[in-house]
């Protein structure tokens, strides 16, 4: 735990843990909020995943763009501005949701409040990037283990709020949250000494195409395509089995299978290549969700993916420090922003392909094959031939492929 203690003891760890943790809690709430409202509402899963899936498409798309201004001015003005549209579209959303409105209106104030999304994911993993290099990997690890967290805070938040009053509750929490972390990080002693590097004139998709990037943006689309669909199917699986409220609890004990695992690797010195590391917990993560289909306890699911959510948070602390290292300097909120939007976009896609799946004959055991498939194809992208990254001489050894 010393090396923990270590990259507490930064000046800029508490905020970056602290806001970054209560900024990042509405990725956890509003989606799964959403769902359980929206389904409420229409009685319909695929309604409700589309509604969800629009909600994350819109603020991956909109990352990226935010990603590039905030490297070129700095992320401060973005963060404050975000802070005041947020909360109002999302309660625009609701409004939009409990009035019945048709599945265009509702879908288009999704959108409207999917753009809204502070940029908290990629500012607070761009600053994390800039403390000392003998720090950065355990920082990373503990950044992935406290983004774990929020996903065993969240959808337990959204349960218990839901079961006392109703999910648009959970949703207000959650734009709350999102406007202290917002405005926390904006207003923290290290986005004051934020100084943005001089850019290179680069094309708009420079950054996603830099050697290294499209490699690991395709696999971690495949993975969260798979998550996507596991967060539909557990609310569904638990519906089935006559417990709705059980549906938070198993999402939170699968992040806690993560929140253990990546304890653990964080504070351990790994002397495999970053991409063999990321490989192999690709391949860990595809394990996890590979029995789960065939589940009929809860009890059991529950343990199943406790022990496969072992292997995410180290998978998703490699993808970091991957990223960290084959990013150009002055496009690292871009580059960790990209990253960002493969994870609201593909998880709202796999959101929405999972709910159709629930209602053909496939039922919650077709999304969960789904899940894994995604998984899968994961693991195959970083098999398949590319060209390698192009880093400094220091941090070749890491970054170079296995």
């Amino acid at each position: 735990m010393r090396s923990y203690l270590t990259v507490w003891r930064l000046p800029s760890a508490p905020v970056l843990l602290l806001a970054g943790f209560a900024g990042r809690l509405p990725s956890a709430m509003v989606p799964l909020a959403l769902l359980l409202m929206v389904q409420q509402q229409t009685g319909s899963y695929a309604v409700a995943g589309a509604v969800s899936a629009t909600f994350g498409i819109a603020t991956a798309l909109m990352a990226p763009i935010l990603g590039r201004l905030a490297d070129r001015r700095g992320p401060r003005s973005i963060l404050l501005v975000q802070a005041g549209v947020y909360p109002l579209l999302l309660a625009i959303l609701v409004a939009v949701v409990l009035a019945g409105a048709p599945v265009p209106a509702l879908l288009a104030a999704a959108a409207a409040a999917g753009i809204s999304t502070p940029l908290v994911a990629g500012t607070v993993r761009a600053l994390w990037s800039r403390v000392d290099p003998r720090v950065r990997p355990t920082a990373f690890a503990l950044d992935a283990t406290a983004t774990e967290l929020v996903f065993v805070t969240g959808p337990t938040a959204v349960a218990a709020l839901t079961l006392v009053t109703v999910p648009a509750v959970a949703v207000a929490v959650g734009a709350a949250l999102g406007v202290v972390g917002a405005v926390g990080i904006a207003t923290s002693g290290p986005m004051r000494a934020w100084r943005p590097v001089v850019p290179e004139r680069r094309s708009l998709f420079a950054t996603v195409t830099t050697p290294g990037m499209p490699r690991v943006l395709i696999s971690g689309s495949a993975l969260m395509l798979g998550f996507g669909g596991l967060e539909v199917a557990l609310p569904a699986f638990a519906g089935e089995a006559g417990r709705p409220g059980l549906s938070g609890v198993l999402l939170a004990v699968w992040s806690l299978g993560s929140v253990a695992g990546g304890l653990w690797f964080g504070a351990r010195v790994v002397s495999a290549s970053l991409p063999r590391q990321y490989r192999w917990g690709l391949l860990g993560v595809t394990i996890g969700l590979a029995p789960l289909a065939a589940v009929q306890s809860p009890w059991v699911l529950g343990v199943l993916l406790f022990l496969g959510g072992t292997a995410i948070a180290p998978t998703l602390t490699v993808q970091s420090s991957l990223v960290g290292s084959i990013a150009p300097a002055s496009a690292t909120t871009e580059a960790f922003t990209w990253l960002s939007t493969v994870a609201f976009g593909a998880s709202a896609v796999g959101a929405a392909l999972g709910g159709a799946l629930i209602e053909t004959p496939a039922g919650v055991a077709g999304a969960l094959v789904m899940a894994a498939v995604a998984a899968a194809l994961a693991v195959a992208v970083t098999l398949l031939p590319g060209r390698r990254p192009v880093v400094p001489a220091a941090a070749l050894r890491d970054v170079v492929a296995a």
